[in-house]
């Protein structure tokens, strides 16, 4: 008869011990795929796997023009996935809970706050970062080219996010008044408080948006 910690453990019916599933637990926070390796001829977590997942984790997903492949929890947010996953820090990480856009990204050339939009959610959809907007010869968009000419933020933290909702909107208004372009990017956030200066550098992006569409 095996012993009272091995029966707990499930070390007689599933050839697994304490010790092992800890280390799987301690890993599954880390890299789900490494402790997906460890745990691999468990039918005991097997079965935890199936009733707690029931969705498909690794996907293909549609970022700056390019195919990516990528294994996602269903639980993650698009904001996890860029940035830890695909290593597009672009995306910044403010408040992580809808308030401060910083983690704006364009979502069918929609602005999206990426922080509160599950990965799997936009499986199909087309997804925009800050680092896929420059041309592929390196010439900057129209938008973070106003940026540059007028350096209009300060520390720069939130500019991503207001680039992207500014291109986003620009898109619905490409000839806006100031007021119309503050209220298109009301959704972001400056804890500098630089909000003229930003809004300057996104109007002279609009500026230079419109002149590439005339050329």
């Amino acid at each position: 008869m095996p012993s009272d910690d091995a029966q707990i453990s499930g070390i007689g019916s599933t050839g697994l011990d304490r010790r092992t599933f800890i280390k799987g637990v301690i890993a599954g926070g880390v890299a789900v795929s490494s402790s997906a390796y460890l745990f691999r001829n468990s039918p005991l977590l097997a079965g935890q796997a199936a009733r707690t997942s029931g969705v498909e984790r690794l996907l293909t997903l549609n970022v700056n023009g390019r195919s990516r492949r990528v294994d996602v929890a269903p639980h993650e947010t698009l904001a996890t996935t860029l940035r830890y996953k695909l290593g597009l820090t672009g995306t910044k990480l403010g408040c992580d809970r809808a308030e401060c856009g910083a983690c704006t990204v364009l979502v069918d050339d929609v602005p999206r706050y990426a922080c509160s939009v599950l990965t799997h959610a936009v499986r199909t959809r087309e997804i925009r970062t800050i680092e896929g907007l420059a041309s592929s010869d390196g010439t900057l968009h129209p938008v973070q080219q106003g940026v540059v000419e007028e350096q209009g933020f300060q520390c720069a933290y939130c500019m991503t996010g207001f680039i992207m909702s500014a291109v986003g909107f620009l898109q619905k208004n490409p000839d806006p008044t100031r007021e119309e372009l503050a209220h298109g990017v009301s959704g972001n956030l400056c804890r500098c408080q630089d909000y003229d200066k930003i809004l300057t550098a996104l109007q002279r992006g609009a500026e230079l948006s419109r002149e590439v569409t005339r050329a």
